[in-house]
């Protein structure tokens, strides 16, 4: 793999009586994700494969990102940590060069900072992104 892009869910909503894992996007979640989308693009990334946590807020911020990529929702992304992310994506990969990995923190900067252990955020805010390569991780966030 080529490219790892590691990109957190936008801002959620905390509608009363919904479970953490069905919670959606507030409205700034929703143009954070668009803006996480487009920033992507212009960084001139191509993504293969889309790995996405089945949690609403990942697929919302998905959705909104519009990437253009064949996409697996997987059950495991949903409060996975850093290892279990790496391993995830090791196993689902195939030939993929650049894999985009839609989930949570903190297993997200964990996974960065395993791959990259000069990686100093040890939380990504809201919709920002992580693009590994070559071992180096470079956290971006959309505005």
């Amino acid at each position: 793999m080529d490219t790892l892009i590691l990109l957190r869910h936008g801002k959620s909503a905390y509608p009363d009586k919904v479970k953490d894992h069905d919670r959606p996007l507030a409205q700034r979640g929703i143009r954070q994700a668009a803006l996480a989308g487009k920033a992507i693009r212009r960084y001139g990334h191509v993504v293969d494969l889309v790995l996405c946590s089945t949690a609403e807020r990942a697929r919302a911020t998905l959705d909104q990102a519009a990437v253009d990529a064949p996409v697996r929702y997987i059950p495991k992304l949903y409060g996975a940590t850093g290892e279990q992310i790496l391993t995830i994506v090791a196993a689902e990969r195939g030939e993929a060069h650049t894999v985009l990995v839609v989930g949570h923190d903190p297993g997200l900067a964990e996974a960065a900072q395993i791959l990259d252990p000069t990686f100093t955020f040890a939380k990504f805010p809201t919709s920002a992104f992580a693009v590994v390569e070559d071992g180096h991780a470079e956290l971006h966030i959309p505005r």
